[in-house]
This record gives C-alpha cells, sequence and structure tokens, in this order.
C-alpha cells in the first residue's frame, strides 16, 4: 500500500517506499539540489510523509553522523578557525543541518562523542544549545528541577540591574537600576558569549543555609541590616511624566504655563509652588502626591454658548500634569522638545531611592525565590570562627522539597571562588568538576563540604551543628512591596453603585472576598466588617401591598408607592444600593420583583 505524502498540508501524491524517499530528500538538501529549509518527517503511525517548506518555524543547527562517526572533523574545526571555512560552507557541504520540530521525531541525537552508535543520525554542537539564552546563564542547570528551571529563567528577565548604558538620556517606562551591581563568581560560558557582564544584574552575597526562630520560614529571607545600610540590592525607580501641547479644532490649543488663579480647576498654591515661570519644574526638585510637575491649561471641552466663541472671555481649565496618589520622588530629568506635530512637548524623570524593605522579592538563579521578612542588625547575626557575618540567612527547608541541588553547588563554587579570587565556570553540561572545587576549598583551609562552625550574635552561644555558608549570587526583584502597597480608611465612591471606587491611582478600595471575610470573622473586627460589607448600605422605604421601593413626596410630605400610589403604610428597610440597582436593573427588563417585609422598625 503506498504512503500519502503532503507537502505544507497539501496532498501531492503517494509513495511506495516511505523511508527511502525520505532519505532521498535529505540527501537532496545536503547536496544543495533542493532549498535547504525543507524538512521531512514520516509519521508511521499514520504511514504517511510530511514535507515543510513555510516560513516561521523553529528549527535549530545539528551535526550529521553517519555510520556512528559525526561528519564534522577536526581538520573542519582548524578551518572555521584560520577562516578557511565559514558556518555557511559547513551547512552548504552537508557538515551541519537544521532540523525542526517535526522531523526531529525521526532523528536520534547525541549529547557527547563518546554516546554516538550505529542508531544515531545527528550529533549536538554543544548540548548547552539546548537550552534558551535566558536558561543557559543558570549555573548548572543539569542538576536542577526542570520547573526550578524555567522559574529562575523566567525571574532573571524581572531583575534589577544595569538594563542600558545611556539610561541617563532615556525616557523608559518603569525601570529599576541597581546602584552597585557585580558580576557573579560563578559564570556560564554563554555569558562571555553575550558580554552580560556589562549589563549585571545582581550582587554577590554570604549566605548562611539556617533557620533563625522562625523568621525564615516559608521562604522568607533575613538580611543583614548593615549590609543594606551599606548598599546591598540599593536601587533607584524612574518612572517618566510627559505632557504636550495639543491643538482643537477651531483654533484652540493648550498652553504649558504656570496657570493662573482665575482658570477653572485651580489647585491649591502649594501644588503650583514648584513650577517656575515657564509653568515646568526645575531639576532635583523633591515631589509628593499632588505637586503639579508641568504646568497646563487647555481650552474649554464645551462651547454651550455665542459668547464662548470670543476668545477674550473664554475660560480656560486646568489640565496640569501632578504626581498620583502613592508616589513620591525628586526630579531628574527634564527635557523640553517638540512632539510628531510640531507642538511643545515637555518631558520629566521622577526618580525613587529603592532602599531593600520588609515585603520586597528576592531570587537565586535556581527559582529559590523569598521575601524579605526581617533585617537583623549586624551584631544580632550569626558570625563563624573567623568573624565572617553573612549578609543573607535562607531556609533550608525549601532545598530538598524543591530539588535544586545547583543552588547548593552555586554556594560551594562561589565559596571557592571568593576565596581563590577567581571566577568558577557553571556552565550547563561542562562546568567545573565537583571534586576539584571540593580539593580548592580543602588547600584553602576549610572544610569540604562547605560547612563551619558558627556562633549566635545575640548571645555568643555556638551553634549545635555546623552551619553551610558560602557565596551566592542573588538578584532583586522588580516586585517592590513600596510599589504595590495600598491602604485607604474612607474615600471618594462611585456614582452609580455608591461603593468606593477602584484603582490605586484614585485612592480606591480594596476588594475583598469570601476568603478575606472569613480572616476578618476570625479576628473578631466586627466593627471592620460593617465598614467594609456595608460601605453602600442606605435607608429605603417599602410598600407593604406591592413590595415596590418607595419614594419621598416632598410636596405631600409623604412616602409613596410609585407602583400602586400606597402612601399609609410604607416600611423603612436598610440594604445595599447595589441591590436596589439590581432591582431596578430586573425592572428594566420586565421582570417586576416584589419585597416582603416581616421586621419592621422606624
Amino acid at each position: 500500500m503506498n504512503s500519502d505524502v503532503f507537502i505544507d498540508g497539501r496532498f501531492v501524491g503517494t509513495t511506495e517506499n516511505p523511508l527511502d524517499f525520505i532519505e532521498n530528500v535529505k540527501l537532496l538538501r545536503r547536496n544543495n539540489e533542493i532549498d535547504g529549509n525543507v524538512n521531512v518527517y514520516y509519521d508511521s503511525d499514520m504511514d504517511t510523509v510530511y514535507l515543510f517548506t513555510k516560513e516561521k518555524r523553529l528549527r535549530r543547527p545539528l551535526i550529521v553522523v553517519k555510520n556512528g562517526k559525526p561528519l564534522l572533523t577536526d581538520r573542519h574545526i582548524e578551518q572555521v578557525k584560520s577562516g578557511a571555512l565559514t558556518w555557511d560552507d559547513l551547512v552548504a557541504n552537508g557538515v551541519i543541518e537544521y532540523l525542526d520540530a517535526a522531523e526531529e521525531e525521526n532523528a536520534l541525537v547525541a549529547f557527547e562523542d563518546e554516546e554516538l552508535t550505529l542508531d544515531h543520525t545527528h550529533l549536538e554542537i554543544n548540548p548547552l544549545a539546548n537550552l534558551s539564552l535566558t536558561t543557559a546563564k543558570v549555573p548548572f542547570g543539569e542538576f536542577n528541577h526542570s520547573a526550578r528551571l524555567l522559574i529562575g529563567t523566567k525571574n532573571q528577565k524581572q531583575c534589577v540591574g544595569l538594563y542600558s548604558l545611556n539610561y541617563p538620556l532615556r525616557f523608559d517606562v518603569d525601570v529599576h537600576l541597581m546602584h552597585y551591581p557585580q558580576v557573579p563568581l560563578v559564570k556560564s560560558s554563554v555569558m562571555d558569549m553575550i558580554d552580560a557582564d556589562v549589563h549585571p544584574e545582581g550582587q554577590n552575597v554570604v549566605i548562611a543555609v539556617m533557620a533563625y526562630d522562625g523568621y525564615n520560614m516559608e521562604d522568607a529571607i533575613i538580611l543583614n541590616k548593615s549590609s543594606v545600610e551599606r548598599g546591598l540590592f540599593r536601587s533607584s525607580y524612574f518612572r517618566p511624566l510627559s505632557g504636550s501641547e495639543v491643538r482643537y479644532p477651531g483654533g484652540f490649543m493648550d498652553e504649558i504655563v504656570l496657570p493662573d488663579k482665575d482658570i477653572k480647576g485651580y489647585k491649591t498654591e502649594k501644588q503650583y509652588s514648584l513650577l517656575e515661570g515657564d509653568g515646568i519644574i526645575y531639576p532635583e526638585a523633591t515631589v509628593s502626591k499632588g505637586d503639579v510637575v508641568i504646568g497646563k491649561t487647555s481650552p474649554p471641552r464645551f462651547l454651550n454658548s455665542d459668547n464662548d466663541f470670543n476668545l477674550t472671555i473664554i475660560a480656560r481649565r486646568d489640565s496640569s500634569i501632578s504626581i498620583k496618589e502613592g508616589e513620591e520622588g525628586i526630579v531628574d530629568f527634564v527635557i523640553l522638545t517638540e512632539n510628531l506635530e510640531g507642538n511643545k512637548q515637555v518631558n520629566v524623570r521622577i526618580r525613587q531611592n529603592k532602599i531593600p524593605e520588609i515585603g520586597d522579592k528576592l531570587i537565586s538563579r535556581h527559582g529559590q525565590k523569598g521575601v524579605i521578612s526581617r533585617l537583623v542588625p549586624q551584631e544580632d547575626m550569626p558570625f563563624s570562627a573567623n568573624g565572617t557575618i553573612p549578609d543573607l540567612l535562607v531556609t533550608p527547608a525549601g532545598i530538598p522539597s524543591r530539588m535544586t541541588v545547583s543552588h547548593i553547588m552555586e554556594i560551594m563554587y562561589g565559596k571557592t571562588g571568593a576565596l581563590a579570587g577567581k571566577f568558577m565556570n557553571g556552565t550547563t553540561f561542562n562546568s567545573d568538576k565537583y571534586e576539584d572545587v571540593e580539593n580548592q576549598l580543602h588547600e584553602l583551609g576549610f572544610r569540604e563540604d562547605g560547612a563551619e562552625v558558627m556562633y549566635d550574635g545575640r548571645n555568643g552561644n555556638r551553634y549545635k551543628t555546623r552551619i553551610f555558608v558560602g557565596n551566592m549570587y542573588f538578584l532583586r526583584l522588580k516586585h517592590l512591596v513600596s510599589n504595590k502597597i495600598q491602604a485607604r480608611s474612607t474615600g471618594t465612591k462611585q456614582l452609580l453603585t455608591r461603593q468606593p471606587v477602584e484603582g490605586k491611582d484614585k485612592g480606591g478600595g480594596l476588594r475583598l472576598g469570601e476568603m478575606e471575610k472569613d480572616a476578618i470573622v476570625a479576628h473578631g473586627s466586627s466593627v471592620l466588617m460593617h465598614e467594609r460589607f456595608s460601605a453602600d448600605e442606605e435607608e429605603f422605604v417599602i410598600c407593604t401591598e406591592c413590595g415596590s421601593i418607595g419614594y419621598y413626596n416632598r410636596y405631600k410630605n409623604v412616602y409613596q408607592c410609585p407602583s400602586c400610589g400606597n402612601n399609609t403604610d410604607m416600611r423603612k428597610v436598610r440594604m445595599a444600593h447595589a441591590f436596589k440597582l439590581f432591582l431596578q436593573e430586573l425592572e428594566a427588563i420586565g421582570i417586576k420583583p416584589k419585597i416582603e417585609v416581616k421586621d419592621v422598625f422606624n
């Protein structure tokens, strides 16, 4: 029976021997007789051959293997080094070919030369090529659990570091910049390939794996307060603000200017106090909530009379750019320029100093993330026999459950590198041998396992067991508690539902669900419960005859029902305004709800 052949999903014919057909396609591709972008795959279950030629397929290079030997020889490598051969030459000669996800199903790929057998079809150029760029930066990835490896990869994209060398001239949104970034002691070879040292993203810390009175349980992290005061993990947060003059139909236009007191929406004089004569704030000014950084006035939104067209009496309104709720900082940079329409535009960058505090998030490159739970004074921190005081304490319970052996290995390698004064190779599949590191650590005067005798800084007593101490590269994530904290007692409410507005910028309330309600009940906070869940409670009158919501007739000075006209037997009840709104929406779609009043009170 013949096998069907499809090209990019279209049926083109059949073949009697699909395996020979596939081999012929591969031979033609390697001899440059057909395009090198063609990939072929045989589905044995469906007895169907698929050829793929379309763009945007994920393809990766592999060394071709024949009869158990790679076609890439030492001579090829020497010619590449000398410049006699290029990568394209190797691909054109069929030594290296690109496989997509489909063709890989019919391939058997070996990691190393020693693994090659007669069954293998391809050989990895480098085992590290299996990983993405950020994943390859994680040291000792082969000793890590796959889920933790992915977490460590993703969190490297969220860390605070030196993201750009020309950051003083850029106006990026939501940017963090670490003050003292460092190059890691334990590096991967891919970091040298991409010049990652130019943009470091963390700091080397002395870390101890131990408990500290339960303050670092559940992945919580304890920091040395003196280390933080010396600049550990300190960063700056930059946020841009901009304002431009917009031209409207009819010749009207915004103006960036110091607003006059006679305009609509004029704020207090204190809020405009930091503006100069041109309506723009000066650099290095300290700003907080409500302060205006760019003064701007706009023409009225609606012209409702003939006099409004007279430019001499138009009442302009205030549209200044000011600092939002919960924000503060220092004006870092001010630029006066033009936008695409040629109108005046002002860009202002606000700088905030972010010192690590309780609630900030830290992570290692192995997915071991935690939140700062306590800043301990240096004199109360544990110390070793030679006087070393760790910068950071992590719980030992989080390592075996997550199987992050690489976390332990980096501490060992980092300790050896710090003592020997050299960088350690932690490249996945090709790192320094663990036995050699143990021997180096022993020669430097420490135990091979990295454990040390430690003493309690509060009372000077020696801990009963040795503590695992070393050096590690830690990252500070951009998820800072100072940017996320939100609190409110009372404030503005929505016009429709009479409930608190939503959003941190508006000074809105926090949404409480069933679980939050249970927590408040467990604490016995009855007044808080009443305030949170009865924010829109109001008094209504209900008709006892038809169950409709009544209203107050101020002409007759009585409560009256709009449905049946009853004004003699109305009862007052208290219920949520949102519930009343729900009843009215039911009436709007033709459903008449009836409220039965049983417990009557005035």
